[in-house]
């Protein structure tokens, strides 16, 4: 029986900063909250109960829907980047199984109550409140955290066997452009999205302004 050898390259990885600004509004929606709102959801209300309904504090749950920082600044799921660049590679053809092997976002910090990898996000949020529709088809209201103007610093690593570095800057320009981050955007799989969470690569010449305009560091 012929043996058959097989020669395994030592992985190859590159570091590259995108500086990134968004040219709509970001939603932000915590996971966690999320699962919290469905769970309550599914209860539903026993047979002959008669809970009293508190008022609801909407200020309160945007705070509960925003990421934050042991630092205590805020961020979005670095995850949240990683899963858009996979699911961008649908629109050129490469395969995504790869891609999940080949491209990693660096956090900036980690959420202070759940741990989560973050992103810094820059810029100044308000209460978003407005209607969504849960698991079941019922129609609730939710606010969370909008930032109507914001940028952030995206650090990427990536295989070099897979990728070369104008690749990856053609992969978040799409992510940026066609799929978006954040609750809303165009990507998402509840629906068609409201155009949110859309953001651009800011050019090398247009880099000193964005960060001068956010604080970026």
């Amino acid at each position: 029986m012929k043996e058959e050898s097989f020669v395994i390259s030592p992985p190859k990885f590159a570091h590259t900063d995108f500086y990134l600004e968004g040219i709509a509004p970001l939603v932000v929606e915590r996971f966690s909250k999320k699962a919290e709102l469905m769970a309550k959801m599914a209860e539903g209300k026993s047979s002959g109960s008669r809970k009293e309904r508190n008022a609801r504090d909407y200020d309160k749950e945007a705070e509960e829907a925003r990421y934050r920082s042991h630092e205590h600044w805020e961020g979005m799921n670095a995850a949240a980047f990683r899963a858009a660049m996979i699911s961008a590679c649908r629109l050129v053809g490469f395969k995504m199984t790869l891609a999940k092997l080949s491209t990693f976002v660096e956090a900036d910090g980690y959420d202070k109550q759940d741990g989560i990898p973050l992103v810094r996000v820059y810029g100044t949020s308000h209460v978003y409140t407005a209607h969504t529709r849960n698991a079941t088809g019922v129609v609730d209201i939710r606010s969370r955290p909008m930032y109507s103007e914001w940028a952030c610093k995206l650090r990427v690593r990536y295989d070099l066997d897979q990728f070369k570095t104008g690749d990856v800057l053609n992969l978040v320009s799409r992510c940026g452009l066609q799929v978006g981050i954040g609750a809303g955007r165009p990507d998402s799989k509840a629906s068609a999205g409201c155009g949110f969470g859309l953001f651009q690569v800011v050019p090398s010449d247009r880099e000193a302004e964005v960060r001068a305009k956010f604080g970026i560091q």
